[in-house]
């Protein structure tokens, strides 16, 4: 109930506290989840505009190319151009003198050498009309090339404006969403961040709570059943280990009374024949030698079963030890009476250990070493403030653990 009423939980058995850490434990998986969710979203927009601006870079490119051709064929066009008004010239001018030799001359002037000249002329006319006429056909195929490529220089244009209106419409909207969701994901990333140290915090608060509550002997009887053993081997080696001592403490008490009796009665008669030693002023009998073997067997033997108890014990220990190690990260080793050494199994050096002792109402107080010197905030905080030694303890672990896995 006061580990309710301080967290503001609802916990008043263990298996709520259980509870508690479970759902707080779901909680921080759902938060790292949608973490996750809008990490990835994030990246998915980065991804669209690294492929928007590399389709706007090959369109560039392509209309580079495009411009480039079409430069080339308004060259070759002009350059026809200017080829077909020089021929056009030159037949012109060929008309002319031909035209002036026929109006010069009257058809009985002419003489086999001017009607060679006129054939050659007119042949000349011929190739020049002939030529003009591929001319004219290469200029107009070379026009059509042109309207072609103009038609595709039209689209590509089209194309590329279209895609530009697209980049700067989507890239408007993808910045200012991008940015308006890239804020609010750091903002959402920076409150999961706090809300799960937060929930860490409490949890290690709770699971500290619990510990210490175990640690205490509590536990939850609906799921915690005590099981004590009928035959159990240690109480039924102590109980014959008992019984063993008694015995012998009883044939040790006889033997010394017949001692006794022995020297206050003088002299001692023995018989050859006879098993047994007799005194001539008191009616007693000493034991024979084999009881006497069999009570040293019996005595041998109790030595041996408390040797092997001793083993049992000592192998315990050693077995407790090493568990109280592995789970709490701390071996414990005893320099002196009421003085114990603490070793963090994350030590970076072998002389890294607390120091702590008993005092005499059975409260453990630390003592000054080398490496306590170096753990003043922490002993402030959990010794001194919350006079809790098992947080202070989680605290120097997890401290030296963050070095480690720093390192």
């Amino acid at each position: 109930e006061n580990l309710g009423q301080s967290t503001g939980l609802n916990i008043r058995k263990p298996e709520d506290l259980s509870r508690e850490v479970i759902q707080i434990q779901q909680r921080e998986i759902t938060l790292k989840e949608q973490n996750y969710a809008l990490g990835s979203r994030v990246r998915s927009l980065e991804r669209s505009q690294s492929t928007l601006l590399a389709e706007m870079t090959q369109q560039s490119s392509k209309i580079m190319e495009e411009q480039n051709k079409r430069e080339a064929q308004e060259s070759l066009v002009r350059r026809l151009q200017r080829r077909v008004l020089l021929l056009t010239k030159e037949r012109n001018g060929m008309r002319a003198i031909l035209e002036s030799y026929d109006s010069e001359l009257a058809p009985s002037e002419y003489s086999p050498q001017l009607a060679n000249r006129l054939k050659e002329a007119e042949e000349v006319l011929q190739r020049t009309q002939n030529h003009n006429v591929d001319m004219e056909a290469q200029l107009t195929k070379t026009q059509e090339e042109m309207g072609v490529l103009k038609l595709q220089l039209q689209t590509v244009e089209l194309e590329l404006e279209t895609a530009k209106k697209e980049q700067v419409s989507a890239a408007d909207s993808c910045s200012s969403a991008t940015k308006e969701e890239v804020n609010i994901l750091r903002q959402k990333i920076e409150d999961l961040e706090k809300e799960r140290q937060r929930l860490e915090e409490q949890n290690n608060n709770l699971e500290m709570r619990l510990e210490r509550h175990n640690l205490q002997g509590d536990y939850d009887p609906v799921k915690t059943r005590v099981v004590h053993l009928k035959m159990n081997p240690t109480a039924a080696a102590k109980q014959q280990r008992q019984q063993d001592v008694e015995v012998l403490r009883e044939e040790v008490t006889r033997l010394r009374e017949l001692v006794r009796s022995l020297q206050d009665g003088g002299a001692v008669g023995l018989s050859q024949g006879d098993s047994y030693i007799t005194t001539p002023s008191l009616n007693l009998n000493l034991p024979p030698s084999e009881e006497v073997l069999d009570l040293r067997k019996q005595m041998e033997s109790s030595k041996l079963t408390n040797q092997r108890l001793k083993e049992v014990f000592q192998k315990k220990i050693q077995e407790f030890r090493t568990v109280c190690y592995v789970l709490t990260g701390y071996q414990i080793d005893i320099t002196i009476e009421n003085q114990y050494r603490l070793t963090s199994v994350y030590a970076e050096h072998m002389e890294d250990s607390l120091l702590f002792r008993k005092g005499s109402n059975g409260s453990m107080q630390l003592m000054e070493t080398e490496f306590s010197k170096t753990l003043g905030e922490m002993v402030a905080l959990h010794l001194h403030h919350q006079k809790s030694i098992p947080a202070f303890l989680s605290a120097v672990t997890l401290d030296l653990f963050s070095r480690q896995t720093t390192i």
